[in-house]
């Protein structure tokens, strides 16, 4: 029933997007929105009219999206014209950044076994204080003395990072 309008609202939809493929894919958009609406049970008392309507509307979204798009190709840019990713995500920086990692990780490695379990609770865990000094059966003092050595020896790493920069 609908393909008889296909040849009018092919013309329409060319002489309002001024491009053959844009025209095409307009009709093609028009004929699914209606036959959709078909689907759902409404009834089409003017077809014809009804596709040029939803054609119009269609140009009108594919108009405001070329709209919102309007930039150059990164591509097409000139190198040192492309936008540069955030130093975070520079290779030298996530090297740098890793090496850093690794460096705390070993620090924390090699901390006596009771200290490091504390400050692992303490640092990873979050876990307040007075559950670590119950959980490993210490006082919170001594949990306190553990906490405070495992972050002095992060420090004394952290001068040494900053200092090889």
């Amino acid at each position: 029933m609908l393909t008889r309008y296909y040849r009018d609202l092919l013309n329409f939809c060319l002489r309002n997007a001024r491009d053959r493929e844009t025209a095409a894919d307009l009709a093609q958009e028009s004929y699914a929105r209606v036959l959709s609406m078909q689907r759902a049970g409404q009834v089409i008392a003017e077809p014809g009219a009804l596709l040029r309507q939803v054609a119009l509307r269609a140009k009108i979204d594919l108009d405001r999206r070329t709209a919102i798009r309007q930039h150059d190709d990164i591509d097409a840019l000139d190198e040192s014209l492309q936008p540069a990713s955030p130093a975070h995500l520079q290779p030298d920086a996530a090297y740098a950044s890793s090496q850093a990692v690794e460096a705390y990780l070993d620090t924390i490695e090699a901390l006596p076994p009771r200290c490091r379990e504390a400050f692992c609770m303490y640092l990873f865990d979050e876990l307040p204080n007075q559950e670590i000094a119950e959980r490993m059966g210490v006082s919170i003092s001594m949990v306190n003395q553990y906490i405070s050595r495992g972050k002095l020896a992060c420090a004394a790493r952290r001068k040494t990072l900053d200092a090889g920069r």
